[in-house]
């Protein structure tokens, strides 16, 4: 059995279970948690390849809640609602798929894929291609900060997330996470489970769902103005598709919150307030 690396921020009430984006680790939750634990036990977990856990071949979805649950069995969590940002959201509504004994509800914050087919998908992977599993050049933290400045995040805060999302390595350069064999057939994952949309997606699962979308689109940086395009036309159609669902699926709660992507450490106190309210909200 293989345990994935995680945090217990201890507290009490229900049982929280935090999992992070793409690229990322379990410390983008380390503001959130921190006022999420005066109403509830939060336990974060790094995804396999992520942080400080092992990693995966194949990297699958099933492969991966099977992990989580050995992990949350080793903690003494037998029953969690699973908040997930962005591929941590993926998961999370995955997990709540695999074993609704184990998960009372699920949230996903703006985690959401284009199927192979979507129009400009294929440009969109190219970037995603060129930037995975890279070994980054020795200012990478400092420019992870800076760029961050953009959005708001506090440096401090900044630097640390980074830091915990890569490993340090001889020379100075960074390893980004995950590495590249691991993150190509991450990617191959989200497009096979993403090929028909997000509506046939969340068919299936039964238990409260709180789909949670960016109520603002990341800048586009110079140059790259097409993107920034593609993601306000893909957030558009997701919209749609959301609100479609939750007026026929009374299980399946959708929300937006004023922050980009990034909204975790954006604004991590609109983050733990929204995730408090929909705990409180839950039957039972």
């Amino acid at each position: 059995m293989t345990l994935l690396h995680a945090h217990d921020y201890g507290g009490d009430g229900p049982q929280l279970v935090l999992l992070h984006g793409y690229g990322r680790s379990l410390a983008d939750w380390d503001a959130s948690a921190a006022l999420l634990t005066a109403g509830h036990r939060v336990l974060a977990v790094d995804l396999p390849g992520h942080g400080r856990s092992p990693s995966l071949s194949p990297w699958t979805i099933p492969a991966v809640v099977r992990r989580i649950a050995d992990t949350l069995d080793a903690h003494g969590v037998p029953e969690a609602v699973v908040v997930g940002h962005s591929l941590g959201g993926v998961v999370a509504v995955e997990y709540a798929r695999a074993d609704p004994g184990r998960a009372r509800a699920a949230v996903n914050l703006d985690g959401f894929w284009w199927g192979r087919e979507y129009p400009g998908a294929e440009r969109v992977g190219e970037g995603l291609l060129a930037s995975a599993g890279i070994i980054a050049p020795p200012q990478y933290i400092a420019e992870k900060v800076s760029n961050s400045a953009r959005f708001g995040i506090p440096a401090e805060r900044a630097e640390a997330t980074a830091r915990a999302a890569a490993r340090p390595l001889p020379d100075g350069t960074w390893q980004t996470l995950p590495e590249r064999a691991e993150a190509l057939e991450l990617f191959d994952e989200l497009h096979r489970v993403f090929a028909r949309g997000v509506t046939p997606w969340l068919e299936g699962v039964g238990l409260p769902l709180l789909i949670v979308q960016a109520g603002r689109q990341l800048p586009s940086a110079p140059g790259l103005e097409w993107f920034g395009e593609f993601s306000a036309r893909f957030a558009r159609g997701v919209t749609e598709e959301l609100a479609a669902l939750s007026g026929t699926r009374p299980t399946i709660s959708v929300d937006r919150i004023d922050a980009t992507h990034l909204m975790n450490l954006e604004t991590p106190q609109a983050v733990a307030a929204l995730v408090a309210a929909f705990v409180r909200g839950l039957p039972g």
